[in-house]
């Protein structure tokens, strides 16, 4: 199977962004590939990865700078704002208020669940791969962490070499 991972590379007063390390740390794997995304509200560069590499499963890892704790979570929401003072706007004009994942792992005592991926970036990259999956009836799995940005790079590391020994790919 085919395997894809991404996170994103630094933004904001964030000069780095910890799912571009560990992205960088995560050995090569046959069938893996890795991708580090510029932080921006752009679908093409989203689904463009998926034409191009053709997934059977997808990973997204994401930073937060609201949590202590790793977030799998578990579904997207149709909106999205660049700053707080904004007004939220829909990523897709008369889409689903929201899309759920599909993978699913035992990575509950490190990790809590979450039902709001905020509406950055994250939750825009996730709404838009989830968005495109379901219209074009691909049956490719998604799911997605969040991982605060002071977390231990190593110790998110071997979290993620877990996950995907539990994720059949």
């Amino acid at each position: 199977m085919r395997l894809l991972i991404y996170g994103f590379g630094p933004y904001k007063q964030f000069k780095n962004n910890i799912t571009e390390k560990i992205l960088r740390r995560l050995p090569a794997r046959k069938g893996v590939k890795k991708v580090i995304f510029p932080v921006r509200f752009q679908k093409r560069q989203f689904i463009e990865a998926l034409k191009k590499h053709k997934p059977e499963v997808i990973l997204g890892l994401g930073q937060t700078s609201r949590s202590r704790r790793l977030k799998i979570e578990r579904r997207a929401v149709n909106r999205r704002r660049a700053n707080r003072d904004d007004r939220a706007k829909p990523i897709r004009r008369g889409g689903r208020k929201w899309l759920a994942t599909s993978l699913r792992w035992n990575g509950r005592r490190e990790a809590r669940l979450s039902r709001d991926a905020g509406d950055y970036v994250c939750n825009y990259s996730m709404y838009v791969i989830l968005d495109y999956l379901k219209r074009r009836g691909l049956p490719a799995g998604f799911g997605f962490i969040h991982i605060p940005h002071r977390f231990d790079p190593a110790k998110a590391g071997r979290y993620l070499l877990r996950t995907l020994g539990e994720i059949e790919y």
